[in-house]
């Protein structure tokens, strides 16, 4: 490459460049920030009217910039008008990936409001918890969503106004169509916003069970999004003699969904801000997303490592061009290193990207791009990043020296605020301005970082998490069940996948079959344990009396590890 990375970092971040870097004090921690970021979303929005170019496509539709942001001015008074939300307020969205999600998201932040990303994914009793936790004022539901949350929204009295429903029939009691609560040319109200005020809460799944609201501030994520801008022109900046000069306008191509941290704000808001065109799959499709990319150009794909593998071995993948392509990465997931070769060897131009983050630093943090994935194929990225600071401690909360295993600890105004209305849980991770991330790894002598194990009982599977304690606990649910363990099976498509023991009754018997269709009724379906190994065993545990995951999986699974 034609610069190291501390020397494209400082070049970027000079005096009087765009991503110039000062330094803060807030709360008794300093942290680099960047001078010219925006002060609030708001003011990114605001950005966007009038810009007639393309901003999204979605199937046959294409909206500008000016069109997103009439409609968001539209919502946004009725939010104001209609249902009387004020700032602080908590707006709920559930649906796919809808051009709706946007405007309503737009309009939102807007006003001044909170808004609540649900997983589409969750069952109707999931979504209830979270609209009941959040003590959202107002949901915004596609048809399917709006159905399988209604009766919780009618119970507590809270309005739901469904997006691209059946306009020519009346909506059910509790419900309103999208076109009529708004008002053709309306304006968007004028409400003050400061960059302290919270602005979104993404649920985490906790490790009790419960999921978590993780609240993150305006200042956080416009932070964020410039974070992840300066990679983008780092990266550029370090281009060497294998790279390609993307003959393309700079876009993007939605694969993830936008209630997750990855595809709202480091893919949707990061167009937002600096006018990409964004590409919208309503659903994850290889052959389509392949077609999407030939047909508009993209120039970058984000998304977790199972969706760069499904590409590749789409039966088609040689049939269409991609040579627009620039980068094909994302996070959320490792990625083993034979998948970084076959990216680096299938496109004709894109190199592999991964970074790590999460929901709690708005999914930034160390990122690793082109050369530096190639000879560094098992490291999330070297450190420091732009403006985040890592750190490898030991169980005292002690720095440890470069190539000794840690736990990994992050700083950096990124940083969500906290869990909603849970101090206890915001304190455990949050402490002097550091996050504990709960994944454990190591720093090399050069700060790239190397991501071995996870302290959190939890599953990665597509990118995606999954708890075991919630499995386990609607498992255990079943009369017949005496003992559940659920851990985590190496997948070469999923990365994990979720996999269950179950401790049956004396003299009853349990099939597969009873077990998913039991757990169909009470858990979102990607949590739904893919193996299971039946017993009348008690299950192996350790000297500390806590069930031994590893040796579930290989006595049960024939793991390896």
């Amino acid at each position: 490459m034609g610069l190291s990375l501390r020397e494209a970092l400082d070049q970027v971040t000079a005096p009087g460049e765009i991503f110039e870097v000062t330094t803060r004090e807030r709360d008794g921690v300093t942290q680099r920030v960047f001078t010219h970021s925006p002060a609030t979303l708001r003011d990114i929005f605001d950005g966007a009217r009038g810009v007639e170019q393309t901003f999204l496509v979605y199937e046959g539709e294409e909206w500008s910039f000016a069109d997103v942001m009439r409609a968001a001015d539209e919502f946004g008074d009725a939010l104001v008008s209609h249902y009387g939300v004020r700032r602080g307020d908590r707006v709920a969205i559930a649906m796919r990936n809808l051009p709706e999600w946007i405007v309503a998201f737009a309009a939102t932040i807007s006003i001044g409001a909170v808004v609540v990303s649900l997983n589409a994914w969750w069952t109707a009793a999931e979504l209830a918890f979270a609209i009941d936790d959040s003590d959202a004022c107002l949901v915004v539901a596609d048809v399917e969503r709006g159905e399988r949350l209604l009766d919780a929204c009618r119970a507590r009295a809270t309005p739901v106004v469904i997006a691209r429903g059946d306009e020519t029939s009346v909506a059910p009691d509790g419900a309103r169509h999208w076109v009529d609560v708004v008002m053709k040319g309306a304006t968007m109200p004028v409400v003050t916003i400061a960059g302290d005020d919270d602005a979104t809460i993404l649920y985490t799944s906790g490790t009790t069970g419960r999921p978590k609201g993780a609240v993150s501030t305006h200042d956080a994520i416009c932070q964020t999004l410039m974070a992840f801008s300066t990679g983008l022109v780092v990266e550029g900046r370090r281009r060497g003699p294998r790279d390609h000069e993307p003959d393309d306008p700079t876009s993007f191509i939605l694969i993830v969904p936008l209630f997750h941290v990855t595809g709202c704000v480091p893919v949707m808001l990061s167009c937002f801000t600096w006018h990409f065109k964004l590409v919208m799959m309503h659903h994850w499709e290889p052959g389509v997303a392949l077609a999407l990319v030939q047909k508009h150009r993209i120039t970058n794909v984000v998304g977790v490592p199972t969706q760069s593998l499904d590409l590749l071995n789409c039966d088609d993948f040689a049939l269409y061009d991609t040579s627009s392509l620039v980068t094909v990465g994302g996070g959320g997931a490792p990625a083993p290193p034979s998948l970084v070769r076959r990216v680096q060897e299938s496109f004709v131009h894109a190199r592999p990207n991964l970074a790590y983050g999460m929901t709690e630093t708005n999914a930034y943090g160390p990122q690793n791009y082109g050369d530096d994935y190639q000879s560094h194929p098992s490291s999330t990225g070297q450190t420091p990043t732009v403006v985040m600071d890592v750190e490898i401690r030991d169980p005292q909360g002690r720095v440890v020296a470069a190539g000794e295993v840690g736990e990994i600890w992050v700083s950096g105004p990124t940083l969500f605020r906290g869990y909603w209305n849970q101090p206890l849980a915001t304190s455990e991770v949050l402490v002097d301005g550091w996050l504990r991330t709960g994944d454990v790894g190591y720093l090399d002598e050069e700060g790239f970082l190397y991501v071995e194990d996870r302290l959190k009982d939890m599953i990665l599977r597509g990118g995606t998490n999954v708890y075991s304690a919630e499995v386990e606990a609607a498992l255990f649910e079943h009369p017949d069940v005496w003992e559940v363990a659920v851990c985590g099976l190496p997948d070469e498509r999923l990365g994990e996948a979720v996999a269950a023991v179950v401790v049956v009754r004396e003299g009853v018997t349990i099939t597969e079959a009873e077990m998913v269709a039991f757990a169909s009724s009470r858990l979102a379906h990607y949590k739904i344990p893919e193996r299971f190994a039946f017993t009348t065993d008690r299950l192996p545990v350790s000297a500390t009396g806590k069930v031994s995951k590893s040796t579930l999986a290989r006595h049960y699974f024939r793991t390896t590890s």
